[in-house]
C-alpha cells in the first residue's frame, strides 16, 4: 500500500496509540514522552487545523457556511457536533476535509521525529483503519464500559444519553481489543499507569532496536 511506503520513510517504529473517549490517552501519551518517546497526536493537528486561521477553515466555511465559524475566525466545535450528530452525511463532508489535511501533517511530524519509537495517537484507529499500515503494534488504553460512561458524564457534563451516543458512535470495546498488540488498562487509579508505561516503554525500546524484525 502506498501509505505503508510512506511510513517506512516516515519512521521505522510506530505505535498506534488509541481507546475509546475519556479512557486515557492523553494522560498514557503524557507518561510515554516523559520516557522520550515521540509522540504525533491526530486529535491536536485537528484543532490546530480548525483554529483561527487553520488551514481547514476556508473549505469548511464554504462547505458549511459562516454559522461554524466563531467571531474569532475558528471553528464552533458545539455547532459542528450538533449538526454531525443530527445528519450522519455532513460529518462524511468533514471528514473529506480534515482526514488528508490531518494525515499530511501526521506523516510530517512522523519523518521529522527523532526519537527511537514514537506514538501515533489516533481516537478512531479502529474505525477508519486508515493509520494501521503505519504502525508496528497497536496500543489500546481500555478501560471498563461503566468507567468509561462515568468519566465521559463527569468530563463534559454531558446527561446518561447523549454520553452513551457518543460512546456508540464509536468502535466497541470488543472491536478494539480485537485489534491491539498491547493493552493498558486504565479502570483502576491514575497511580496504576506509570509501571505499566515503563514496561511497555522497554519493550518498545527493544522493538526500535530491532526494525527489520516482527514485533
Amino acid at each position: 500500500m502506498k501509505i505503508a511506503s510512506q511510513a517506512e520513510q516516515a519512521h521505522a517504529c510506530v505505535i498506534g496509540l488509541t481507546g475509546g473517549i475519556a479512557c486515557g490517552k492523553s494522560t498514557v501519551a503524557e507518561l510515554f514522552t516523559a520516557h522520550g518517546a515521540g509522540l504525533v497526536d491526530t486529535d491536536r493537528i485537528a484543532h490546530q487545523l480548525t483554529a483561527p486561521r487553520g488551514a481547514a477553515m476556508p473549505a469548511i466555511v464554504a462547505s458549511f457556511g459562516a454559522d461554524m465559524q466563531r467571531p474569532d475566525g475558528g471553528l464552533d466545535r458545539a455547532a459542528m457536533r450538533a449538526l454531525v450528530f443530527a445528519e450522519p452525511s455532513r460529518r462524511t463532508e468533514l471528514e473529506a476535509i480534515l482526514h488528508p489535511l490531518i494525515r499530511s501533517a501526521g506523516l510530517a511530524q512522523l519523518k521529522s521525529c527523532a526519537a527511537p519509537y514514537v506514538l501515533l495517537a489516533v481516537p478512531l484507529l479502529v474505525e477508519t483503519g486508515h493509520y494501521l499500515p503505519l504502525c508496528r503494534r497497536v496500543l489500546l488504553v481500555d478501560c471498563a464500559e461503566d468507567i468509561q460512561l462515568q468519566r465521559v458524564m463527569a468530563r463534559s457534563g454531558l446527561a446518561e444519553a447523549e454520553a452513551r451516543r457518543i460512546i456508540a458512535s464509536q468502535a466497541t470495546r470488543a472491536a478494539r481489543l480485537a485489534v491491539a498488540d498491547d493493552v493498558l488498562d486504565n479502570s483502576g487509579s491514575p497511580a496504576a499507569l506509570p509501571a505499566q508505561v515503563a514496561k511497555l516503554h522497554a519493550h518498545y525500546l527493544q522493538l526500535a532496536a530491532q526494525p527489520n524484525q516482527n514485533p
